[in-house]
């Protein structure tokens, strides 16, 4: 029996807008909630990456797919008034660290005024009940000690990337206390929350300077993986499984109201917060070409230990990891050597999807 949230029973017929449908986890979570019957619009700019795994799992099919840019508000406008959605989730950011440090500009702009931009849309409109903004678990400031934090911890960032999403958490926390006050729930009806998740894996993610696919690509090319903080440890997930979290959370917030409000963290259970070289020792040990490893010290700083407390998430909305860091290496190397086979990757991403929600 599914969790809270994950039926179908609950998601079908809803109108759902995702901004960022076309990354990585946007099209994860679009394939999931049409597989759930739910009426998907989706918002968001060209797929960033060539190949992408919105284009080869083929995740236009069945939605209203809308292309455009967080930063113009008008856009925004428009496609909330046209498709009336109950529940937003929002995705789309610029998500690299690395990405932050050279263009800084860009970074906030799309982050915090593309933010920005869709509060207000929701706040002018006014047909959204749900709505859950995505940030990153590298909004706390990270004083690298050893236990998990909470979701009340200080918030801050010492790169863009991290310091953009910090303020997104605190625009959230703005409108949420200007706008939709949970004493004036009745009036408004809008229930608004945060989402911070961990280092995610899976199939499909073909994005610049992340590990997976750094160390695939290379070993794919018959070369050594080079990595910049093998000692970094970091709570490492299946993408599925905050997205899982993500829609019991929006069920929760259209149900149960400002209960369900606030800031949440969905990370690993403790055995899979492991550092940076023992995940690639884990793949190489599934990968027969593995090549070595190169170490090419980085000066751009990157935290070293991070750690998140998900017990909010498991004791309020059931919420739990299902596949352990091993399953989920597994699925994303399944995934990656089907690709590379030449199989039907809307087929097998599908078929992943069902595996895991076979687990909840």
């Amino acid at each position: 029996m599914e969790a809270m949230g994950l039926s179908a029973d609950f998601w079908r017929g809803k109108r759902v807008l995702i901004t960022g449908h076309t990354g990585f986890k946007g099209s994860w979570l679009t394939l999931w909630l049409q597989s759930l019957g739910a009426q998907v619009s989706g918002f968001s700019l060209d797929p960033s990456t060539e190949p992408s795994l919105y284009e080869l799992a083929r995740v236009h099919e069945g939605i209203n797919d809308q292309r455009g840019d967080l930063r113009d508000l008008g856009a925004l406008l428009e496609i909330i008034a046209d498709t009336e959605p109950e529940i937003v989730l929002h995705l789309a950011a610029q998500p690299l660290v690395r990405e932050g440090y050279r263009d800084p500009l860009g970074t906030y702009s799309s982050n915090v005024m593309g933010t920005l931009n869709l509060l207000e849309a929701i706040r002018q409109v006014g047909c959204v009940r749900a709505c859950v903004l995505v940030t990153t678990d590298k909004v706390y400031a990270n004083k690298e000690w050893l236990w998990p934090y909470r979701e009340d911890e200080a918030l801050g960032g010492h790169d863009p990337y991290s310091s953009s999403k910090a303020c997104c958490e605190l625009l959230a926390q703005s409108y949420a206390a200007s706008f939709f006050p949970a004493d004036k729930y009745a009036e408004h009806g809008l229930a608004l929350a945060t989402a911070r998740a961990g280092n995610v894996l899976g199939g499909g993610d073909f994005a610049p300077e992340r590990l997976i696919p750094d160390v695939l690509k290379a070993w794919t090319a018959d070369e050594p993986v080079t990595l910049r903080y093998p000692q970094a440890v970091r709570p490492w997930q299946h993408a599925l499984e905050p997205l899982a979290g993500y829609l019991q959370l929006a069920a929760g917030l259209y149900e149960q109201g400002p209960e369900y409000a606030g800031a949440w963290n969905f990370g690993p259970g403790e055995a899979d917060m492991c550092s940076v070289g023992e995940v690639v020792e884990l793949l190489a040990s599934r990968w027969p070409q593995a090549r070595g490893l190169r170490i090419e010290k980085s000066e751009l700083h990157e935290a070293g230990l991070l750690r998140l407390d998900s017990s909010r998430a498991r004791q309020v909305l059931g919420w739990q990891p299902r596949w352990t860091l091993q399953q989920c290496l597994t699925q994303t190397l399944d995934w990656h050597l089907a690709w590379q086979n030449g199989d039907d990757m809307r087929n097998v991403t599908l078929g992943q999807l069902n595996l895991y929600r076979g687990a909840l």
